[in-house]
């Protein structure tokens, strides 16, 4: 079963460019740099942040649910995980540097446990250097548009499985928590 792409809704790479948000709207409160003027200093923890937030609202927007910071059976946990209706299983990992990227290869570990792997970036990130195999998706606080879109690979069904009933008791136990926190 090979999964079915995320939509890029519409958006385009040229208002992500801009310096823009990826609807248009311009930065706001979400901004991940802080100071003013020319002081201004790059928060990556803020940009990690928003960009994340930007891939879930893409991904929910194109039928899948998602959930941050996956734990998957290898005690690897992945940034963010969606599963969609027909059980297909997407994985993006966020980056929000060049550098970042560079200095972490435990990325290659997620591949095996999905049908389709991105990285998702800041549009001020220069993904041409991230691996041609991944998929590559620019966002921002308020949404994504697909660079380039993930090689589709084939699960194994006993994996779907296992991850399919890992996601569905993570998702219950993030939501029992909620509901109900026991300090």
């Amino acid at each position: 079963m090979a999964p079915s792409q995320p939509d890029s809704g519409g958006l385009t790479r040229g208002s992500a460019a801009a310096g823009t948000g990826l609807r248009g709207k311009a930065r706001s409160r979400d901004r991940p740099w802080s100071g003013s003027g020319n002081t201004q200093v790059y928060d990556p923890a803020a940009v990690t942040a928003a960009v994340t937030r930007g891939v879930c609202r893409w991904l929910e927007d194109s039928g899948f649910i998602t959930l941050r910071e996956f734990k998957l059976g290898t005690g690897r946990r992945a940034d963010v995980v969606g599963l969609n209706a027909e059980g297909a299983i997407v994985m993006v990992e966020v980056k929000s540097t060049a550098g970042d990227y560079r200095n972490d290869t435990k990325w290659l570990e997620y591949v095996p446990y999905c049908d389709a792997f991105s990285f998702a970036v800041p549009p001020e990130f220069p993904w041409q250097i991230l691996p041609g195999d991944c998929g590559v998706v620019i966002a921002d606080a308020h949404s994504a548009a697909v660079v380039r879109h993930a090689v589709p690979r084939k699960l194994h069904a006993a994996r779907r499985k296992a991850l399919t009933l890992r996601f569905a008791l993570a998702a219950g136990q993030r939501l029992s928590t909620l509901l109900d926190p026991r300090f």
